[in-house]
């Protein structure tokens, strides 16, 4: 298993893993942020992967964000991958709703993270395992 980055373990809890890429919920209760980490070691960007784990990624990608756009109910999905911070490669797929706190400019430094209670953090969780429950083994 490749080493995930320290800052993405800090702000986010590890759920499980599909074939590629581990998924990751980050601690802010404000959406549904979900973040995908390739299980590769010294990946940086999306190139650096070989041309099957690129298409290995696009298609957990958008299976992942078809799935959480039906369980959340979105309006929109933000999926990116920046990398300014945690130069592993992650990305990040939010959940964004037409009365969230940030609609409708970027997450990134809108509104202060809300830390998930236990009940609300299950909440997601059994979500997501109605909407993937064949496509990630869980650790959670």
């Amino acid at each position: 298993m490749t080493e995930i980055h320290s800052k993405l373990l800090k702000d986010c809890l590890l759920l499980g893993k599909m074939p590629l890429c581990h998924v990751l919920l980050m601690q802010d209760a404000n959406y549904p942020w979900f973040i995908l980490v390739p299980d590769r070691e010294g990946i940086e960007e999306i190139y650096q992967l070989s041309p099957a784990e690129q298409r290995q990624l696009m298609n957990e990608s958008s299976s992942f964000g078809e799935a959480i756009m039906s369980g959340f109910n979105g309006d929109k999905l933000n999926v990116a991958a920046l990398g300014n911070v945690v130069p592993q490669l992650h990305i990040h797929h939010i959940v964004r709703h037409h009365d969230d706190p940030a609609w409708p400019a970027p997450v990134w430094g809108k509104v202060a993270a809300r830390p998930y209670d236990d009940k609300s953090r299950e909440q997601v969780i059994r979500l997501l395992k109605q909407v993937l429950s064949e496509d990630i083994e869980y650790r959670v």
